[in-house]
């Protein structure tokens, strides 16, 4: 019997037409990471129509003060996450060209290496699934999968 795991990391997953009325509804989520302890993913199309400044009592770098954030997920609100497309594939890499981290402070020094290549765009939150848990939504059909990149990620 084979037991290795298909990743979807790297993958969005799309509303397969099953979640009227969730969370997910409707929703793009880019899976960030997924391995045997389960997955991680934000959503990519819920803005929340405010702005980091708006929403963090930190000093936030002027680059980033009109930044809008999306709604990660539902898990823990509030919680910072950021993907960044940038040659230099700072912080934790799901694609080539595409970074995540996590951490305000690394965040900031992002923003003093501003370069014309570099995207960044803030999630309050996130999605997580249990081990095994988004297998088995993909196979019920609730997902359908598509091939992330940074076009699809940041335009």
């Amino acid at each position: 019997m084979d037991n290795t795991m298909q990743s979807f990391q790297g993958q969005l997953l799309l509303d397969g037409g099953t979640l009227n009325g969730s969370f997910f509804s409707r929703s793009v989520v880019l899976i960030c990471q997924h391995d045997k302890e389960g997955a991680f993913g934000l959503i990519l199309n819920r803005c929340m129509d405010h702005s980091i400044q708006e929403l963090t009592s930190e000093i936030v770098p002027t680059t980033l003060e009109d930044t809008l954030v999306f709604v990660g997920g539902p898990v823990q609100p509030g919680a910072l996450s950021f993907l960044i497309s940038d040659q230099l594939n700072l912080g934790e890499m799901i694609i080539p060209d595409v970074s995540m981290g996590h951490s305000f402070d690394q965040l900031t020094n992002l923003c003093k290496t501003n370069r014309i290549t570099q995207n960044i765009r803030l999630f309050s939150g996130y999605s997580g699934w249990n081990p095994g848990q988004l297998d088995d939504e993909i196979k019920q059909g609730a997902w359908m999968t598509h091939p992330a990149d940074r076009n699809l990620i940041f335009d």
